[in-house]
């Protein structure tokens, strides 16, 4: 068993989390003119550069170097796609200037002629085959490399039209392609990557010490722990630049400390709100919420190469344990909906015809005497420092506490996080999905295909060759009706083997100064910021 740390007590963390406003008004009345110059002499870049307050460092610079929100979102103002979804998340043309399906399995991208990289490059068909084919790489190891492995070869027709040729046909391509994942980058950085390769270190180094893509940002200064700060591409393609200066993300893990900030002036937008922290920016002068439904999906992870949770018998008792509306409540405070699917309702291939595990103690309780259980067990919960799920993690704790199961609760910091379940290194885990696609091959393909174990997504480790060959035989359906049959077989499958207990999908809740317009965000979490304007 894992050794328990950053164990806090309920009554510290709702001390903690309820504050003092009285005090804090008076502070604010007393030193209003000191906080305006501190906060202006804390915006990194300058008073017009966009101050974004982030829970945590990125993972990586290099859009093929990592898989998680922070670096998605960064990356996604640095670099380019071939396409890319708009607001009303429609596809749109991005460094291709038309993408077409010329056969079943063959698609035509025409490369957008006369776009440069920050670093000087220049954008052809031959560096989007680079890229593509960097990514597919399995000596670079590119943790996206699940979203892109249909494509077979990728074919340069002439100096600025390639041809994406899949294994078979996969109608969901065009949402692949303008993940951030499929993002473009400098020709140099792949050469880098690679003398980097032969030398034994890490081939997505060179893309955090100078990133450079096509965006409408570009890349100014990195201090790991603090901020990565991005100026203003003035030569950027697109009809529309960017209407900042330029963006500082700043990194403050405390989401309290983000919330002061925003409320002094220091930071513009901080996400992710906790939805405790709500009623205290209604409340704030100068001050707006965002709030908006999501296709996250917020899970108790099982490893399920570890006893005794390679049990079926154990997972679904535990699952139906978990009372997912006091969650929702006593975390989100009402604040999201209610999860029994790995995909959201707005993804496409959800299905209302799957069996919803309910609450049910006395048949948990069976359960786990016919697996061997009869009196629980101990284990261990690793969670990340973001206060929403340190919160979860403990109702979890409370909640299994009924059936003899006794928790203990390991907190780490975000990265720690990421590499300990990437690694198998726990046994429950709290986490969360995005189906950033919209689509489900994106929101089941790389949670439990056996082929994504560990870092590409399948963190519970399952293996289970009924659920492997649905997944495979929905990849490759022609036909929509066929991939949302086989979509609900997997969903119906999963709920039988519950690899993940689903507790509920979040909504997205972002805090911004008033002074903020244009800002919204994909409901996978990760936000757009070329039409974000500050009028102070």
């Amino acid at each position: 068993m894992k050794k328990a740390v950053g164990m806090i007590s309920g009554a510290v963390l709702l001390a903690a989390c309820a504050g003092d406003p009285e005090n804090n008004a008076a502070e604010e009345n007393n030193n209003t003119n000191n906080t305006e110059e501190a906060a202006e002499d804390e915006r990194v870049g300058g008073d017009e550069y966009l101050q974004f307050g982030i829970a945590s460092d990125p993972v990586s610079l290099d859009p093929h170097g990592a898989n998680e929100n922070v670096s998605n979102s960064i990356n996604s103002s640095i670099y380019d796609r071939l396409v890319y979804m708009n607001e009303d998340l429609e596809m749109e043309n991005g460094l291709a200037e038309e993408l077409e399906q010329i056969e079943d399995t063959v698609w035509e991208v025409t490369v957008r002629e006369g776009v440069e990289f920050h670093d000087g490059e220049e954008l052809n068909a031959e560096v989007i085959k680079q890229n593509f084919d960097r990514i597919l790489d399995p000596d670079i190891g590119s943790p996206i490399a699940f979203i892109f492995d249909m494509i077979e070869e990728v074919t340069v027709v002439d100096d600025y039209t390639v041809h994406l040729e899949t294994d078979y046909p996969f109608a969901p391509l065009p949402s692949h392609l303008a993940h951030s994942g499929g993002s473009m980058v400098s020709p140099a950085i792949i050469e880098e990557s690679y003398e980097a390769l032969e030398n034994g270190e890490d081939p997505f180094e060179a893309a955090n010490q100078n990133p450079a893509g096509t965006g409408y940002f570009m890349f100014e200064d990195y201090e790991p722990g603090n901020h990565v700060t991005l100026a203003r591409n003035d030569d950027y393609w697109h009809e529309e630049n960017a209407k900042v200066e330029g963006v500082s993300f700043r990194v403050v893990p405390e989401s309290l400390t983000r919330i002061g900030e925003l409320e002094t002036g220091t930071l513009d937008i901080v996400y992710p709100v906790n939805p405790g922290d709500m009623e205290r920016l209604e409340e704030a002068d100068g001050v707006t919420i965002e709030e908006t439904s999501s296709t996250r999906m917020a899970y108790l992870g099982f490893n399920t190469e570890e006893e005794p949770f390679d049990d079926p018998l154990v997972r679904q008792a535990i699952h139906k344990v978990i009372n997912k509306e006091d969650l929702i409540e006593g975390v989100l405070e009402g604040a999201g909906e209610r999860a029994d699917s790995p995909i959201a309702p707005d993804v496409f291939g959800y299905s209302d015809n799957v069996e919803p595990v309910e609450q049910d103690i006395e048949e948990a309780q069976e359960m786990l005497a016919e697996a061997g259980y009869e009196d629980g067990f101990e284990t261990t919960i690793l969670t990340d420092d973001e206060r929403e799920n340190e919160d979860l993690s403990q109702l979890l704790q409370a909640q299994l506490s009924q059936v003899g199961i006794d928790v203990s609760i390991e907190m780490v910091e975000r990265g720690t996080y990421l590499d300990y379940v990437a690694d198998g290194n726990s046994e429950l885990f709290v986490g969360s999905w995005g189906t950033v696609t919209l689509d489900a091959d994106y929101g089941l393909y790389p949670m439990f295909h056996s082929e994504n174990k560990g870092v590409a997504g399948n963190r519970s480790f399952f293996d289970n060759e009924e659920v492997d060959e649905l997944l495979e035989e929905a990849r490759m359906a022609s036909s929509e009706e066929e991939r949302l049959e086989l979509y609900e077989e997997v969903q119906n499958k999963l709920a039988e083997e519950s690899p993940l207990a689903y507790i509920y999908y979040p909504d997205l809740i972002t805090g911004l100064s008033e002074d903020v317009e244009g800002f919204w965000q994909y409901p996978s979490s990760f936000y757009f910021l070329r039409d974000v304007e500050i009028n102070r």
